[in-house]
């Protein structure tokens, strides 16, 4: 199954993915994660997916993030509260983001790449 590989052109991770994709023959469909945010159903799904805590969906380095002061609104938020705020705004969302429908990976390690991706 090919991969859907949620990403952020000017983002340096997401480059090195990119590459990690092209360079490994990987099939994958791109969606600009600014763009086409996906929708708060659809990061329910991925975080559900992924086995990690929606909070480890977002990108806590970004400006975004600091502007909104995101740390004290999501200390206390449940899951789909904190889907609505990535929904609201891709660049609060942590990325890449990698799925095939099955399984989910946030952001870029290529241990946890070669682990899921390779071969997949």
């Amino acid at each position: 199954m090919a991969l859907t590989f949620y990403w952020y052109p000017n983002c340096g991770t997401c480059k090195k993915a990119k590459k990690w994709f092209d360079d490994q023959g990987v099939a994958y469909t791109s969606i600009h994660i600014v763009d086409e945010t996906p929708t708060q159903v659809e990061l329910e799904d991925l975080i559900a997916k992924s086995g990690l805590p929606a909070k480890k969906f977002f990108n806590t380095s970004g400006k975004k993030y600091r502007e909104l002061n995101m740390k004290e609104k999501i200390k206390d938020a449940g899951t789909e509260e904190m889907a609505a705020y990535l929904a609201s705004d891709g660049m609060l969302i942590k990325r890449p983001i990698v799925t095939d429908g099955q399984k989910v990976t946030v952001g870029f390690k290529e241990e946890t790449f070669n682990q899921e991706w390779l071969n997949n």
